[in-house]
């Protein structure tokens, strides 16, 4: 018997680390907008703004690249 899951539980599980992966990386980037724009005591909130966009963009990025994979 193998212990790797098949089927529909496979896909959800993969599906689910996804996700969990996009919202931690969102989450660190806006932490790390928040504590920068504080440093540099930067009246307006650029790395707020500019960090989770890219953070975005890359989650995006690595959702389309796992859509792409051959099962």
């Amino acid at each position: 018997m193998s212990d790797k899951p098949t089927g529909k539980n496979s896909n959800m599980m993969r599906y689910m680390g996804l996700g969990t992966q996009m919202m931690a990386l969102m989450l660190v980037a806006v932490w790390g907008g928040i504590k920068l724009d504080k440093l540099l005591g930067m009246k307006f909130p650029l790395f707020l703004i500019s960090f989770p966009l890219v953070a975005l963009f890359i989650s995006l990025w690595q959702l389309i690249k796992e859509f792409n994979k051959p099962k």
